[in-house]
């Protein structure tokens, strides 16, 4: 009697161990023939812990963005119950809402028609006969602070992407804070900056009526303000006008360039955005026009004609990198609110060269020791449970590699513990086929019985360590995710090598030797 296997398992046991090989093979090759290798083809990125690299805690200023819409849904409402001529009197924002007091009985019906009209998300409250207060909800506030999280960590990898910080890594943690790992950048101080420019980019039309030397500064008109100048020895400050003529939001390229030999950034508007800044152009020919970023006016150009291209450059005493910098802040986009540094580490690389040390003798001890027990305990057959291990191994490299994960500490634990659970699933199976051989089967049929039902034990007791993994996973962050990978996927190949691995070369043994002994201490 022959050990059955069918060549659709044979085919599928041996191109798997094929593709965990070619996957595994990057992570023995030297940096320049890796530089050669397809993208989809690259060895396992190794993370903060073991290259060593920057760790930084950010918290994302949504209480900022909060109280800024409040500011501007008052400004809003003042101006609509001008125009409705409804009487108000003692405007004024808090930190819990809009307050405002209008005298007239009559006209309460019209004000909240008007606060609905701006804005329906927001709650009004009588407070007394004539105060009303405006706030928005628990459930819109929320929205609104997933809303800017997320869209921050998409702006913050976008930067940090275009930096050319390779392997980092963005985590949420909680509400409103993110968490960026930088691997192998040791000072980030040049990232720091460019993750936490707001990049808030808006064109205005300066002020002309306002002589900044005249006490008339002091008495501004409606609808001006001062904004401090990038070259503030040569202008100090600007009257700029509030109302803005386009901004940032309708950017959709910003190059590093060359302008009389000084380092400039070209932009390009969309179509709208185009319009807009053409038909401003051509009704203020001969005026200033302010370029303001983030709160500070980088470049005052006057208008000599119509620029009806929907394209400008910015110009202001750039060197070349902070021309590239800005070019890439203004692709990426402004951030929604200021982010705030509440911790920051350095790993040195010397300290992940330790610890990947460690852990390649924490590995080869541990299999080592594994691959001793097998041999001793249950002779040729340990022997080839020790093969199916070491497939074991590399499928599970292969397989790190092949989604692009990232090695941590915690990662190669998991590896470890992969590696001492990953014969369980044999003795499991060698232990049922010596009971059955006890039982007075022949040693093909004693096999078969074994892997049969040893089958269900097996995948009861490695699908609740997956079951565990996967909710390390969903709940865990960082270095227990980390763990949690390693160990789902080792689970993954364990169950491959032990019920396919190990039975294809007892079955390939079997069949070719027809042994007369049997060959299990």
């Amino acid at each position: 009697m022959m050990l059955h296997f069918s060549k659709r398992k044979s085919a599928l046991t041996v191109g798997v161990c094929a593709l965990g090989i070619l996957f595994a093979v990057p992570n023995i090759l030297s940096r320049p023939l890796v530089a050669r290798l397809p993208v989809w083809l690259q060895p396992v990125h190794l993370g903060l812990d073991l290259q060593g690299g920057s760790h930084l805690l950010i918290e994302v200023g949504v209480h900022d963005v909060a109280h800024e819409q409040l500011i501007n849904m008052a400004e809003s409402l003042r101006a609509s119950l001008r125009r409705a001529r409804v009487l108000q009197r003692n405007l004024t924002v808090t930190t819990e809402g809009v307050t405002v007091v209008i005298p007239n009985a009559d006209q309460h019906k019209q004000a909240r028609r008007l606060v609905h009209e701006l804005d329906r998300s927001v709650r009004i409250e009588q407070r007394s006969n004539d105060t009303f207060h405006l706030s928005y909800s628990a459930e819109y506030l929320q929205k609104l602070c997933d809303m800017i999280v997320t869209q921050s960590i998409r702006i913050v990898r976008q930067r940090v992407d275009e930096s050319g910080t390779r392997e980092a890594v963005l985590l949420r943690q909680g509400s409103k804070r993110l968490i960026v790992e930088l691997p192998g950048v040791a000072d980030p101080a040049r990232i720091k900056h460019l993750i936490g420019r707001t990049a808030k980019l808006t064109l205005h039309l300066v002020d002309e009526r306002v002589n900044i030397g005249d006490s008339a500064a002091r008495h501004l008109p409606p609808g001006t303000r001062l904004l401090p100048s990038a070259d503030a020895a040569r202008e100090g400050m600007l009257p700029i006008r509030k109302s803005v003529v386009v901004s940032g939001e309708d950017l959709v390229d910003a190059q590093p360039s060359f302008q009389n030999g000084q380092p400039v950034v070209t932009f390009r508007f969309n179509p709208l955005g185009g319009r807009k800044f053409g038909k401003m152009t051509q009704e203020n020919v001969s005026k200033r026009l302010a370029i303001v970023l983030d709160g500070k006016v980088i470049s005052a150009p006057v208008i000599r004609e119509p620029i009806l291209s929907g394209s400008g450059v910015i110009s202001g005493r750039f060197t070349v990198q902070e021309a590239q910098d800005l070019a890439m802040l203004l692709r990426a986009g402004a951030l929604p609110a200021p982010l705030t540094y509440l911790e920051e580490r350095t790993v040195g690389p010397s300290l992940g060269v330790d610890s990947i040390r460690a852990g390649a003798i924490a590995c080869v001890i541990g299999l080592g020791l594994v691959i001793v027990f097998m041999g001793a305990i249950y002779g040729l057959f340990g022997l080839f449970a020790d093969l199916a291990l070491l497939v074991n191994l590399v499928l599970l490299i292969g397989i790190l590699s092949a989604i692009g994960a990232t090695l941590t500490l915690p990662g190669i634990a998991g590896i470890v513990l992969t590696l001492g659970m990953a014969v369980d699933a044999n003795v499991l199976i060698y232990e049922r086929v010596r009971e059955e051989k006890r039982n007075g089967r022949s040693i093909p049929s004693a096999l078969e019985a074994g892997y049969q039902r040893a089958f269900t034990t097996i995948i009861d007791s490695n699908v609740t360590t997956l079951m565990a993994a996967l909710l390390l996973f969903q709940f865990g962050s960082g270095p227990v995710r980390g763990f949690a990978v390693t160990l789902g996927f080792g689970i993954i190949t364990s169950m491959f090598s032990a019920l396919l691995v190990n039975r294809y070369l007892v079955v390939l043994w079997i069949n070719y030797t027809q042994p007369k002994i049997f060959p299990l201490p």
